[in-house]
């Protein structure tokens, strides 16, 4: 269970979609669940720039 305390500092301690509020790309490799890395992070921007904010709609609920 994850605690406040196991957050990272300065990211919520949630996850937001684009619809509210713009979301960035560790938002989005945790919405695929897995861990944020540098690579992951860096093709979920590039992925981000090709296909729109729109994208991490594809990974949530």
């Amino acid at each position: 269970m994850d605690t406040e305390s196991d957050q990272q500092p300065g990211r919520p301690a949630k996850l937001y979609t684009g619809g509210e509020r713009p979301y960035d790309p560790e938002d989005l490799v945790m919405a695929t669940g897995a861990d944020p890395t540098p690579e992951r992070i860096q093709k979920a921007r590039q992925l981000i720039e090709k296909e729109g904010p729109e994208v991490i709609e594809r990974y949530l609920p």
